[in-house]
């Protein structure tokens, strides 16, 4: 049996497949979907330009721990950061970051069930804290909960049969809040529940945490908190930066899920005018055990429903469950993005929690003081409400909810498929709701000559190390699936307990536009495919060879060359591009090939061992003929996002942000090399003047383009006469591509990110097409759904994604309409972003 609102689910999907390309929805529409915020769009370039030159927060003193921090409690002294009046949390009569450090201190020297800890910083300095509420253990105490959480992850076969672990081990629940910083209430409402279980004489909260342990991140971005913004000060929105982690504050929650290994986590958001609380909507994610998470996330989404209902307020009636009330693709649990959807491949049953009211953005300056102070109240009521719910669910579940983690974990071990899931199995369970995959036995990251990069290959080992996924390497040459490899290949043995994980970095996904009629937020990824390494996979074989477990991965810089050699070094990688970058800064003379590759004198071998060691990049013999173009570390004005920025940094580049605004300002383009724009710049809205001072810098410099905002100005500028086309905005995903020209060159990947596609047709005399779609359906991952004007994925086939050219005033120019630095993922597609600002500033 099927839920009631199953069938109209299917009908729903089918008119909006019709209906939605050719509707442009209002940016506050009614919609449930209007209030989650895909963190692509406009406002990307105010992002870029607010955080670019924040200095370090500065603080008192250094955090001090107490004790031998074996046991429970194991105190932190924490540093107290100067008091800030501009905390926008205190217009909402809410904590302001600098008083959370006091406040816990306090509590730690009250009660010897809190614990208080530095995980990280954030990007300015401030410090992420994890405050972990539970019953006090010995050392010894202690160390057995270590030791029976590892052993529901390494031999869950032995945890199931283990009494007293059943009896005694403490559920470990999660709660992460304040990710999005202008969503403020999560800390508060956890501060709240904290202070409570702190404080309590309540036997029945003494005897709760002698049965479980409860962790809160209070606030998972305390620069957004402080300034008010939804970003990070690099711009990230952290809540996508999961199975990425380019972030502080990402990496900080990915180490905490990791270590605590949580039977239930939340992840306390806002505003959705309705409390909003996950499960989600189809597609779900395909590498999910979904019988075990959903049987659970539904009850206990009642449960917390329930809870808060009974708070009294009308404006906490009931609760949107997406899962229950909304059709597919309107609040999916499909992408590995979101903290929640991490963390399930992690053995947790997680939600997102977004509170009702609005009071953030134009409410937060328009509304009077006394109605923001109102609805943060009811807020901060609902988060504390939800987190006890919460609580009190995985108490009165703690057996079965251990046993269905350990069953997760045991699955993984033995290779078991994913179970079917009958209709009805939780109230409207239904076909549409049915997604799976059929995992390989194992994955293989070749070593040597069958790999593309081993630079490549050695980051992406490292993450999925990080990510808690297990790799081993080989110790002799093997076979597999027909395919010879060297030894020091990696492996990873899919028969493992988070193996939902390791498939969801390494496969290549799945192209779910026929599923649903549009997607939230991305709908492909694949570091297998996108992050420069090659990776194989072996449907039903694992290798049979002697592996030795590998906890990083072996180094890869090296300089292969006769001494008194020149030095060659090939660009494939961004690691490459970071080397250059070091080299020129040290006035190494490098110079650039026609074939992508770069060559320094023998005199710099010095320089070039400490490049190879730094980046894991590998130096060649080069060829004896003339030397190419002399490089030298090109200026960037960017008008762009706020994470193509972060990664122009990372590689080294010395770049400037830039903007219509800034330009009309006076801002000076004679000392800089490229102009790279993909939003934020508007030729038809500069002065006369900017534009005067802009065809001056044309003349010398060169420019490159992402995307619709970079095809408008190049068209607007006169610069390339090519069309650009433009697909879906909201398609995205992993395409097939071909590198015919030489300025990417043969050894960049056979695959891009697209997110809004852009092609290129009516290619004017002198423009090359340097990377082409595939042909066919280019789309192997991902959603992208024909426009009403079609422009969907067969339209794109064969046509130019990237093209360059020299305009008639001499400007080198490059069009990209793929994302080769999108949120910092796609690494293996850096370089060809570095090869582009390389030739284009050499005119």
């Amino acid at each position: 049996m099927v839920r009631p609102r199953s069938a109209h689910r299917v009908l729903i999907v089918l008119v909006l497949a019709l209906v939605l390309p050719m509707l442009t929805l209002p940016a506050q529409a009614k919609h449930p979907s209007a209030h989650r915020d895909p963190g692509n769009g406009a406002e990307r370039t105010a992002a870029a330009t607010a955080t670019a030159s924040r200095a370090l927060v500065a603080a008192t003193g250094e955090n001090r721990q107490g004790g031998d921090q074996q046991g429970y409690p194991r105190r932190t002294q924490l540093r107290v950061f100067a008091e800030d009046p501009s905390d926008k949390a205190i217009k909402l009569g809410l904590m302001p970051y600098h008083d959370i450090a006091p406040a816990l201190n306090d509590l730690q020297a009250r009660s010897n069930r809190v614990s208080a800890e530095v995980i990280g910083r954030s990007t300015l300095g401030r410090d992420l804290y994890l405050v972990t509420v539970t019953a006090p253990e010995n050392p010894g105490q202690a160390r057995q909960q270590d030791r029976w959480r590892e052993l529901i992850e390494n031999n869950p076969r032995a945890a199931a049969k283990d009494q007293r672990l059943a009896r005694e081990y403490k559920a470990p629940i999660w709660i992460n809040a304040n990710i999005h910083g202008d969503e403020w209430e999560g800390t508060d409402g956890a501060m709240r529940v904290i202070e409570e279980l702190a404080t309590s004489s309540d036997p029945a909260d003494v005897r709760l945490l002698e049965r479980t342990r409860i962790y809160f991140t209070v606030t998972n971005n305390p620069d957004g908190r402080v300034a008010g913004t939804r970003a990070n000060a690099a711009g990230f929105d952290v809540n996508r930066d999961h199975i990425t982690s380019t972030q502080p504050e990402s990496r900080a929650v990915r180490d905490v899920v990791i270590e605590t290994q949580p039977l239930v986590m939340l992840d306390e958001h806002g505003y959705t005018g309705t409390t909003l609380i996950e499960p989600g909507t189809p597609p779900h994610g395909q590498n999910y055990e979904y019988d075990l998470y959903i049987k659970h996330a539904y009850a206990n989404a009642l449960g917390m429903e329930k809870a808060i209902g009974d708070l009294g307020y009308p404006e906490t009636a009931r609760a949107d469950i997406p899962f229950r009330d909304f059709p597919p693709g309107e609040w999916d649990d499909w992408p590995p993005i979101f903290t929640p959807m991490y963390a399930i491949y992690h053995g947790a049953v997680a939600h997102t929690v977004e509170v009702p009211l609005r009071v953030n953005r134009s409410d937060y300056t328009n509304l009077p003081v006394e109605e923001l102070r109102r609805r943060s109240g009811i807020n901060t009521a609902v988060a504390e409400t939800t987190i006890n719910a919460s609580i009190d669910y995985t108490d009165t579940n703690r057996r079965e909810l251990i046993a269905d983690q350990i069953e997760t974990f045991r699955r993984g071990w033995t290779g078991e498929a994913q179970r079917d899931i009958p209709d009805g199995y939780v109230p409207g369970f239904g076909e549409e709701d049915r997604y799976s995959v059929e995992f390989p036995r194992a994955y293989v990251i070749p070593a040597g000559s069958a790999q593309r990069s081993a630079t490549a290959a050695a980051r992406l080992v490292d993450h999925l190390i990080a990510n808690d996924v297990r790799v081993t390497r080989a110790e002799k040459p093997f076979q597999l699936a027909g395919r010879g490899y060297p030894a020091g290949s990696y492996v990873v043995d899919m028969h493992q307990p988070k193996r939902g994980l390791a498939n969801v970095i390494l496969a290549e996904g799945k192209d779910i536009s026929a599923d649903v009629p549009r997607m939230y937020d991305i709908s492909g990824w694949s570091h297998g495919l996108l992050w420069g390494a090659t990776v194989d996979a072996s449907r039903t074989a694992a290798p049979e060879v002697r592996t030795t477990a590998v906890t990083v991965a072996s180094p890869t810089g090296a300089v292969a060359a006769p001494a008194g050699a020149d030095l060659a070094l090939a660009l494939t990688d961004g690691k490459e591009i970071q080397a250059v970058n070091l080299l020129l800064e040290q006035g190494v003379a490098v110079y650039r090939n026609d074939d992508g590759t770069v060559v320094l004198p023998a005199s710099a071998r010095r320089q070039a061992a400490t490049a190879a060691e730094r980046f894991g990049v590998r130096f060649t013999a080069a060829p004896a003929r003339p030397p190419g173009t002399l490089l030298h570390k090109p200026v960037i004005a960017a008008a762009a996002a706020s994470d193509e920025l972060f990664v122009l940094r990372e590689l080294g580049f010395d770049v400037r942000p830039v903007s219509t605004q800034a330009l009309n300002d006076g801002f000076d383009l004679t000392t800089v090399d490229t102009l790279l724009v993909s939003t934020g710049l508007s030729y038809g809205q500069l002065t006369e003047q900017a534009r005067q001072r802009l065809t001056a810098f044309l003349t010398e410099g060169g420019v490159v383009t992402r995307g619709s905002g970079g095809a408008a100005f190049n068209a607007a500028a006169g610069l390339l006469p090519v069309t650009a086309v433009a697909g879906r905005s909201d398609a995205n995903g992993v395409v097939t591509v071909s590198n015919d020209g030489d300025l990417l060159g043969a050894g960049s990947p056979g695959h891009a990110f697209v997110y809004s596609p852009l092609w290129f047709t009516g290619l004017g005399e002198g423009v090359v097409a340097e990377q082409r779609y595939g042909t066919g359906n280019p789309l192997v991952a991902g959603h992208w759904l024909p426009a009403s004007s079609g422009n969907g994925p067969e339209q794109a086939a064969g046509q130019a994604a990237v093209v360059s050219g020299v305009t008639g005033a001499g400007t080198r120019t490059v069009l990209f309409g793929t994302e080769p630095l999108f949120r910092g993922h796609p690494k293996g597609l850096f370089a060809q972003v570095g090869k582009a600002l390389y030739w284009t500033a050499a005119g």
